[in-house]
């Protein structure tokens, strides 16, 4: 992706110390950054050091004699690609929120004609309270982006969600936004990884899967340009930044977060969802007692793909997997009517394939126009290739 302009606003928290590697970052990424500080920014960072990693002057007064006699503060906002503000404080948001313009950081943001994203920074007990969550459900109807908070240890010794994100999960969102790629404007919704349906509070049903193809599917996606809800269970692998990420431990809760998700124009269901939950689990540790071995009762868990299918907000375009261990095109193929999918990816797991938590997947992409063959190739190299044909397909 060649580089792009990015306008940073540094607000006024203990948090505006990340923004300097964030522009190191960017800079990295082969992406130019003008910095404004706000007027509290300055307490925390300063701007020769915020010049120097730039490279570029530092913008702080809205009243500047030389920058204003051309309307700087117009031709900043206009400029630039994409907006970002890190740390966005509450004071920042509130200001967002309200379409105040009262110093160039917010004047810049009520003049700007394009995207912005904030990464916002605060106590948890303020991003907790009920006007900064009043302002934030603003901003997002208003088309803002965010990223983050994290949650974690504060400055102040609280714990909780307030923490700025960590600077390359912010490079990674700036990158998504400004990504002009095929599915630029796409949502799609990916499933991954097993689900763990438990039998009592330290025993769990499970699939052998680790999550790695669903995890490339959406990185791929990603840099395609498309906005991925991800939507995971308990996997081995981290998921991609820069997704909306949802993790959930069971098929039920996968169902609600799915169903939450909609509408999507693709959605592929990369997960291995346990077929069979227990009927009654207890809260308890199942102990031996010498009395004999436990009746578990199983109870199936629901069809997520199939419900999709089924639904009014069906995306255009549903992706099945089919991970079969016989009869590979065979089985995959009804499944691919009985499900009522656009197209199934069958894979042979069999234990001699070793495909099963494996860098390597051997897939074959069903369709109603028949079988597809695909060499066996590394999973990144299958999510590229089968991101690709859904850009395709959405045209």
């Amino acid at each position: 992706m060649a580089g792009k302009k990015i306008l940073l606003i540094i607000g006024g928290g203990i948090a505006a110390f990340k923004s300097l590697d964030l522009i190191r970052r960017l800079r990295e990424g082969g992406h130019s950054v003008t910095p404004v500080l706000t007027k509290a920014a300055t307490e925390f960072v300063t701007p020769l050091s915020v010049s120097a990693l730039a490279g570029e002057k530092v913008y702080q007064d809205l009243f500047d004699l030389n920058d204003e006699a051309e309307m700087g503060h117009i031709e900043l906002s206009r400029a630039a690609d994409l907006v970002v503000v890190a740390p966005a404080t509450a004071d920042l948001m509130g200001k967002m929120a309200a379409g105040l313009a009262n110093d160039l950081a917010s004047t810049l943001l009520m003049a700007t004609d394009k995207r912005v994203l904030i990464a916002p920074s605060m106590n948890v007990r303020m991003w907790e309270h009920a006007a900064t969550q009043r302002n934030l459900a603003t901003l997002l109807e208003d088309g803002i982006l965010t990223c983050g908070p994290n949650e974690g240890d504060m400055a102040c010794g609280e714990f909780g969600f307030g923490r700025m994100a960590e600077p390359m999960e912010i490079v990674a969102a700036i990158e998504a936004a400004v990504n002009d790629g095929p599915l630029k404007g796409r949502h799609v919704l990916v499933t991954s990884g097993p689900t763990h349906e438990p039998i009592d509070p330290v025993r769990y049903i499970a699939n052998r899967s680790s999550g790695a193809q669903g995890a490339a599917i959406a990185q791929a996606l990603l840099g395609l340009g498309a906005k991925v809800t991800f939507v995971t269970g308990p996997a081995d692998v981290a998921a991609p930044m820069g997704v909306d990420l949802i993790e959930v431990q069971t098929a039920a809760q996968m169902q609600a977060a799915v169903k939450a998700a909609l509408p999507a124009d693709a959605a592929v269901f990369a997960a291995a969802v346990a077929d069979w939950r227990m009927a009654n689990t207890v809260d308890e540790k199942i102990k031996k007692d010498g009395n004999g071995l436990p009746v578990l009762e199983f109870a199936e868990n629901p069809d997520i793909l199939a419900s999709v299918c089924a639904e009014k907000q069906k995306p255009k375009l549903v992706v099945g997997f089919a991970a079969e261990t016989q009869d590979v095109i065979e089985n995959a193929t009804a499944k691919r009517k009985r499900k009522g999918c656009d197209w199934i990816v069958a894979n042979d797991v069999s234990p001699s394939t070793g495909i099963m938590g494996g860098s390597e997947n051997d897939v074959t992409l069903i369709s109603k126009d028949g079988a597809e063959d695909w060499p066996r190739m590394g999973k990144d190299q299958v999510a590229q290739r089968l991101a690709e044909k859904i850009a395709e397909a959405l045209g």
